[in-house]
């Protein structure tokens, strides 16, 4: 028995030593293709410039063309300044773990860019309500609308998007740090996500992730169900008007923000409500490319292309440059 319970022991202190003495993660990102590593570099290079280019095109051409001064531009160029953020987070390690083929990061940085996707995600979504919800008063009730969604009102909701998002994720980030890490410190992953952090994790991680899904019940569930609300709202109002040409103009309005909240909730919804054993590794990682790099490239395209304002205003801005 004493001996039974001295290898108990010295097991313990075998995992808690093994815990104590991990100071680095190892990305694996896309090691299991290594003859796509320079290709990958580059298509993913392309992209990021591609993301950062066009949404700082949005930011400066909202801000400064007199025509989009309007609260839903104000939005949007707000939700173009947080993708600039959150793929900066992101591509650029990405990029740098493709040409050096190395990987490692500190828990530190782990931690700091998963607090960080985190912060940005949940601002993304909250951003995405307040523009459905500025959709929704200007068609549903346009009389009030320059009442209600008066300057004041949209920075108070701007600020409220970031706010309410930094003490949760903050918390989140460190409940889930604070668990002891022992064994491999191997991330099959190309960021410091959630779900494959957790698999590292010793013992259990049940409240962890159970926290993770009311997190995400709250930043991604809540959130899409009020916008899914309004669009019912909206679209019965588009039913009623009695003109074909601006029941056009107001689906018009509307289409570009649906587009992007079905794209982004459902990737974001996929990963973090999907129970743990559930998801596989290469299915997280193809959904994590989709929301990190794909659909923050598509956006400004989206909203650009299907944007008669924005694409006058882009017009204005180029004949400038060049004459």
């Amino acid at each position: 028995m004493f001996y039974l319970l001295s290898v108990d022991e010295e097991k313990i202190k075998a995992e808690k030593s093994n815990a104590s003495s991990l100071i680095e993660f190892i990305l694996l990102g896309f090691s299991d293709v290594p003859n796509l590593q320079w290709i990958l570099f580059g298509i993913f290079l392309i992209m990021y410039l591609t993301i950062l280019m066009c949404n700082s095109t949005i930011v400066l051409i909202t801000r400064t063309d007199p025509a989009l001064q309007t609260p839903m531009y104000f939005f949007l160029s707000n939700f173009s300044f947080v993708e600039i953020c959150y793929v900066t987070v992101t591509i650029p390690r990405m990029l740098v773990d493709l040409c050096t083929q190395k990987g490692n990061i500190s828990i530190l940085a782990c931690a700091t860019q998963m607090c960080f996707i985190l912060m940005l995600g949940g601002t993304e979504c909250l951003l995405l309500t307040a523009m459905a919800y500025d959709r929704y008063v200007a068609i549903c009730n346009p009389l009030h609308y320059s009442l209600v969604m008066n300057h004041r009102i949209c920075t108070q909701l701007v600020a409220a998007c970031w706010i309410s998002v930094i003490p949760v994720v903050i918390g989140q980030t460190y409940q889930i740090f604070s668990l002891p890490f022992c064994g491999s410190n191997r991330i099959n992953h190309f960021i410091c996500d959630i779900p494959p952090v957790l698999k590292l994790a010793c013992g259990d991680t049940f409240v962890n992730e159970i926290a993770v899904y009311v997190v995400a019940m709250v930043f991604v569930m809540v959130p899409f169900m009020l916008i899914i609300f309004s669009y019912c709202k909206i679209i019965c109002s588009i039913l009623k008007l009695s003109s074909a040409k601006g029941r056009t103009k107001a689906f018009s309005t509307c289409s570009s923000h649906l587009i992007v909240v079905v794209l982004f909730y459902g990737t974001a919804g996929i990963t973090y409500l999907q129970p743990k054993p559930n998801q596989s590794e290469i299915t997280g990682k193809l959904l994590s490319l989709f929301y990190t790099i794909l659909i923050p490239t598509l956006n400004p395209i989206i909203y650009t292309l299907r944007n008669k304002d924005i694409m006058a205003a882009l017009r204005k801005l180029l004949s400038k440059i060049l004459v």
